[in-house]
């Protein structure tokens, strides 16, 4: 247990950064400054106004499970209160399929059932040969082992041993092959790729999993979601003006430097002195203004990240979509840059900002030129029979950070967490858990709870 009193620097004001500061007054500390590069919060929840209304650039929705995001909404006194999401399906050529109903694909229900099948199945094996696959966080899935909170609405403490854990650090796809499941990649990669997560060739098992754990892929299949009025954003907006001490923005970090048990966070010009600095943002860009360890160094140089691209464009009234799509046949390593996914948000409103999400890179192949990939998308919600009348936003996130299957078995996660605290340093956001806002708030969560 540290001073109460303590001075400690949070880098970053996304949902890690925000629901630190929250996690952190909940203990009795009160003594800390979130600082903040850009001119607003959020992060990837980043929800713009158009026509009086919020659109998402980033991410959508949440479901039930999200455990740590309703620690924010009761915190900030706030709810799910948004429109009811709901979705459909079309084939590379436009389309309109309905692939999972065995009624509209008689031809295909000896493979519908054997899905079904393997679904039951790898509930059985998540809850039993896998026990401690949804502890959030990655420390000791190397070495066959878990520790930190379940995936559950008490969120218990929970530890032990499980050799088969090793099997997470497989690509999904040879984890799915070992186990005798693979059919069940037709239901998992709505969520994840069609998410902008990678492809389930090169991306580890732990990271699908963890996120993808089984009740929370149920309610994403049975669309029992949650989305809020103003936009994901408008939780963090909330949370910020609840919490003691706003994020500060437009904090711009040139130097930190750590020294003499303090640290010295040079911002905007001026040097700050801190006791603690827990970093949320992007660690692979943390040795270009940290005093950072040839460790640091090392470790943070193999992360990677997906080239996430978003537009938000209007249609004429009659290229409107009636509703939101998914494109299952460009969510393959082979169609990679292509149209996945495009949102309709509200149900009433032909005039509102549509959003478009596609990947461009895969690892070990060339990425797709930005304009390229976006002159493809564009193509794309042409042969969709939605063409895009105007663009109005667009953006290429730094998303996903995570690091491949070799260099995950070789326990960099451990060697990660056994430098927290070092330097009066502490690694939290995005990879440390996985990359969306209630992962990245419950490890926050835990990260206060181990060390202060």
């Amino acid at each position: 247990m540290k001073d109460k009193n303590e001075k400690i620097c949070i880098i970053g004001a996304g949902p890690a950064g925000l629901s630190a500061g929250m996690y952190l007054e909940k203990k009795g500390y009160f003594n800390y400054q979130i600082l903040e590069r850009n001119d607003h919060v959020g992060g990837k929840c980043n929800s713009p106004r158009f026509n009086g209304r919020r659109y998402e650039m980033g991410a959508i929705m949440g479901v039930p499970s999200y455990y740590a995001v309703h620690d924010v909404e009761e915190f900030a006194g706030i709810t799910h209160n948004g429109p009811k999401l709901n979705r459909n399906y079309k084939n590379a050529k436009g389309d309109i399929i309905d692939p999972f109903n065995p009624k509209k694909n008689p031809l295909k229900i000896p493979q519908l059932l054997k899905m079904k099948s393997q679904v039951k199945r790898l509930g059985q094996l998540l809850e039993t040969k896998y026990k401690g696959y949804d502890v959030n966080g990655h420390r000791g899935v190397a070495e066959g082992r878990y520790d930190g909170y379940a995936v559950t609405p008490g969120r218990e403490k929970v530890s032990g041993v499980n050799e088969n854990l090793k099997d997470l650090c497989l690509p999904f796809d040879e984890f799915c092959k070992r186990n005798g499941v693979d059919l069940i990649k037709d239901i998992w990669i709505g969520p994840f790729t069609a998410f902008g997560y990678g492809y389930f060739d090169e991306i580890p098992a732990a990271y699908v999993l963890k996120y993808l754990d089984f009740q929370t892929t149920m309610n994403f299949v049975k669309v029992n979601l949650w989305t809020w009025q103003d936009g994901t954003q408008s939780i963090w907006e909330a949370l910020n003006d609840k919490l003691k001490n706003h994020a500060r923005l437009n904090s711009d970090i040139t130097k930190v430097e750590r020294k003499d048990g303090k640290v010295y966070v040079t911002v905007n010009g001026a040097v700050e002195e801190y006791d603690d600095v827990i970093i949320t943002a992007p660690l692979q860009y943390m040795p270009t203004y940290f005093d950072a360890t040839d460790e640091e160094k090392e470790l943070f140089s193999k992360i990677d990240y997906e080239r996430y691209d978003v537009l938000a464009f209007t249609t004429r009234p009659g290229d409107h979509p009636e509703i939101s799509y998914y494109i299952f046949d460009n969510m393959t390593p082979e169609t990679y840059g292509h149209l996945m996914v495009y949102y309709r948000r509200w149900h009433d409103d032909k005039s509102q900002m549509l959003t478009t999400y596609a990947i461009r890179n895969h690892q070990g192949k060339p990425e797709i030129p930005y304009e390229k990939c976006k002159e493809m998308v564009l193509d794309d919600l042409k042969t969709m029979h939605n063409p895009a009348d105007k663009i109005h936003n667009e953006h290429s996130w730094y998303y996903f950070p995570h690091v491949d299957s070799e260099t995950y078995a070789s326990g960099w996660y451990d060697k990660v967490e056994g430098m927290q605290g070092q330097k009066n340093t502490y690694y939290a956001g995005e990879v440390m858990a996985f990359g969306d806002m209630d992962e990245v708030a419950e490890y926050s969560r835990e990260l206060v709870d181990r060390f202060f």
